[in-house]
């Protein structure tokens, strides 16, 4: 059976409510999910999450070889711009490094599970899955 997860991007824009049977949740996602939270009520919705998927097993949670990996493609991203601006990188949006660091993570993990992440965040997403080969999913395409 195939398994999938939401990309934080997902989760926000549809205000995704059920979960499917297929579905693990990634620790990196609930991170984004309970530090954004608008309120404690919404914080401790998040952790109840961390702590019921934790206990089936269907959290999936970064190893050390998952940030060694997403560290690798961020450098190998980063190479690209540089490579593409002519010998110095573009000065990046504020906050684009840290979301872009996160997706990573997301990604190389959901490659270790074999998930399909499913995300409205494509362009970032495609670019690390040409280093990682993360099954990903455009979230239109998914909730059609």
């Amino acid at each position: 059976m195939p398994y999938y997860t939401f990309d934080t991007s997902v989760i926000v824009s549809r205000s995704v409510q059920n979960i499917l049977d297929d579905f693990l949740f990634s620790a990196v996602v609930l991170l984004e999910l309970i530090a954004g939270a608008k309120d404690v009520s919404e914080r401790k919705r998040y952790e109840l999450l961390v702590r019921d998927y934790r206990r089936d097993h269907s959290l999936i949670v970064p190893s050390l070889d998952d940030w060694l990996l997403a560290s690798k493609v961020l450098h190998w991203l980063s190479q690209d711009r540089r490579r593409k601006a002519g010998g110095k990188a573009p000065r990046s949006k504020p906050g684009a490094t840290q979301r872009m660091a996160l997706d990573a993570l997301i990604a190389v993990s959901a490659r270790r599970w074999k998930t399909t992440v499913v995300t409205d965040n494509w362009d970032d997403f495609k670019a690390i899955q040409h280093y990682c080969n993360v099954r990903l999913i455009r979230g239109s395409k998914f909730f059609r």
